[in-house]
C-alpha cells in the first residue's frame, strides 16, 4: 500500500512541525547556555566553560534514553554538534592536534569537541604539549595507541616531562581508502603515497591488489593525499578528511587489513576533571631495579579488585637499566578504593605520577 499524495502532504506539514519545535528547542538551549557563560564570569573571571565530566554525563544520559529509530552513536554525534555549538557561544574552546589538517587525529577532535571548536595543527606531538602548556590553546589531541600496531612511544616520553594532565580520550575506527584524483589514470597507478602505520595495517590488501607499485612512506596520511594531487600515476591512502580536503575520490575503500582497526587519543589540558560516573586513571611508575618489582606493582590493583586496562612499559631516563610503567585502569582518583591503590604503590615505587583522572570514551 502506497501513500496518497494528501498523505504525503500531511506527513511533510508534520515534519515542518517538527523542525520548528526542533529550532525553537535549540536556541532556548542556546539562550540557557549563555545565561550559564554570564553567570559563572559573575563568579568567576577565570571560570573554566568546558567540563569534561558534565559533557560525559549528557551524551550518557541522552543516548540511554533513546528509542531509536536513529542509533545511540548518531544520536550522541548529533547531541555533540548541539553542545559544541553552545559552548562556542559561552566561549570557543582552542584545540591543538597533530597535524597536518585532514590527518585522523583532527578528525578525533572534532569527534570529541564538535565542529565548532577552534582546531590548529601542529607539525609534531611535543608542540601540541607545548601549546597547551603555553596557554595558547586550551587543549591539545594526540594519538596514544593503536589496536593493530600498538603504542605510540612519541606521546608517553612527551608525558613523563609535561605536568599536563588528561582529560578525555576518543577512540576512532580507522578506515583507510585508496586515493586518486581526477587526473590519475587508475589503470597506471605505480606510485602509493602513506604513512608507514597505514602502509602496515594495509599491507595484506596491497600485497594482493598493487604488488608491484612503489610505496612511499611520508609524514602523514594528508601529505599523501597533497601529493596525489600533483601526479597523474600515484594513489594515497587516507581516510575521508584527507579526501574531501584535497577532492579525491575512492579507488578502493575500507582497504585495511583489520576490520577492527581504531586508534585510541588522548585529550591533554591543565584541569583536575571530577568524577563522571564512568572513568579512566592514567598513571606513570618508575619501580626499583629489583626482582619481583613488575609483582609488587601489580599485586595492589588484584588486592583492590581494580580494573586495569593497559599496561606498557619504557626505559627510565634516569638509568641504563631502570624502567618505568604506563598504567590505565577503570575508576577515579576521589573514589576511595583507588586512592587505596595509590597509596599502597607509592609505598612500593621510586616514583609514582597521576596524569589524570578523565571520562571514559562516550562516543
Amino acid at each position: 500500500m502506497t501513500d496518497t499524495p494528501n498523505d504525503l502532504e500531511a506527513l511533510r506539514q508534520h515534519i515542518d512541525a517538527v523542525d520548528d519545535d526542533i529550532l525553537r528547542l535549540i536556541s532556548d538551549r542556546a539562550a540557557t547556555a549563555q545565561r550559564v557563560a554570564q553567570l559563572k564570569s559573575l563568579e568567576d573571571p577565570q571560570a573554566v566553560f568546558y567540563r569534561p565530566e558534565r559533557e560525559a554525563q549528557v551524551l550518557r544520559r541522552i543516548m540511554s534514553l533513546n528509542t531509536g529509530p536513529l542509533d545511540n552513536e548518531e544520536i550522541g554525534r548529533l547531541f555533540r554538534e548541539i553542545m559544541s555549538a553552545c559552548l562556542a557561544l559561552e566561549q570557543p574552546i582552542k584545540v591543538a592536534y597533530l597535524g597536518p589538517e585532514g590527518t585522523f587525529t583532527q578528525q578525533a577532535a572534532i569527534k570529541h569537541f564538535g565542529e565548532s571548536a577552534v582546531s590548529l595543527p601542529m607539525a609534531a606531538i611535543d608542540e601540541v604539549f607545548r601549546e597547551v602548556e603555553a596557554g595558547a590553546v586550551n587543549y591539545g589531541v594526540v594519538p596514544v595507541e593503536n589496536s593493530t600496531e600498538g603504542v605510540i612511544n612519541h606521546t608517553l616520553d612527551s608525558f613523563m616531562d609535561s605536568g599536563l594532565r588528561i582529560s578525555g580520550e576518543v577512540v576512532l575506527r580507522i578506515h583507510h581508502h585508496l586515493l586518486v584524483a581526477e587526473t590519475t589514470r587508475r589503470d597506471k597507478v605505480s606510485r602509493i603515497y602513506s604513512h608507514p602505520q597505514s602502509f602496515a595495517q594495509c599491507r595484506k590488501w596491497l600485497d594482493a591488489h598493487f604488488p608491484q607499485a612503489e610505496r612511499v612512506p611520508v609524514s602523514s596520511n594528508a601529505e599523501a593525499a597533497r601529493l596525489v594531487k600533483t601526479e597523474w600515476h600515484s594513489a594515497a591512502i587516507a581516510g575521508d578528511m584527507a579526501a574531501k580536503l584535497y577532492g579525491l575520490s575512492r579507488l578502493a575503500e575500507k582497504i585495511e587489513d583489520s576490520p577492527d582497526n581504531s586508534t585510541r587519543f588522548l585529550v591533554i589540558g591543565s584541569q583536575v576533571v571530577p568524577m563522571s560516573g564512568e572513568d579512566k586513571t592514567s598513571i606513570v611508575v618508575a619501580m626499583r631495579n629489583q626482582p619481583g618489582a613488575l609483582h609488587e606493582l601489580l599485586e595492589p590493583f588484584h588486592h583492590h579488585q581494580i580494573d586495569m586496562t593497559r599496561l606498557e612499559t619504557r626505559p627510565s631516563r634516569t638509568g641504563a637499566w631502570n624502567y618505568v610503567f604506563f598504567i590505565d585502569f577503570k575508576g577515579h582518583v576521589d573514589e576511595p578504593r583507588v586512592s587505596a591503590v595509590l597509596e599502597e604503590v607509592k609505598l612500593r615505587a621510586a616514583e609514582l605520577k597521576v596524569l589524570g583522572s578523565y571520562p571514559m570514551g562516550v562516543l
